[in-house]
């Protein structure tokens, strides 16, 4: 089965980061993820752009509206992802664990909606 791996933590906290700290948040992560890619249980991940980068969507009345920034404003900010194959919850759950933001932030797991085979899915790019 597969999981999201939603990882948060509080921006602030990069943007006082060193170099140093900077460097060694860059190693743990690359680390982490070898480790994932090598047992195979890595299917995607990324990190994400500061969300004063981000823009919200909502439609209403058929109007479609944009704001700046993100849904809410939080004390953590969700800051990156995996999607991850595991054999259960116990299994997504130590594979969250391991991820480097979980000493400082938190990770969400959460299973990824199973979908029938005929359901349209987009092609493949």
């Amino acid at each position: 089965m597969q999981y999201m791996l939603l990882i948060y933590g509080n921006e602030a906290g990069m943007k006082s980061a060193t170099d140093a700290d900077r460097d060694a948040m860059i190693r743990a992560y690359r680390g982490y993820t070898d480790s994932i890619i090598k047992s195979g249980h890595m299917k995607a991940g990324d990190g994400l752009q500061p969300t004063a980068t981000a823009t919200t969507v909502r439609v209403r009345d058929g109007k479609t509206l944009t704001t700046d920034g993100p849904f809410a404003e939080t004390r953590e900010q969700l800051g990156g992802y995996y999607v991850v194959e595991a054999k259960d919850l116990d299994e997504a759950t130590k594979l969250a664990a391991r991820i480097p933001g979980a000493q400082t932030g938190s990770v969400e797991v959460r299973p990824v909606m199973q979908l029938p085979p005929d359901y349209p899915r987009p092609a493949a790019r």
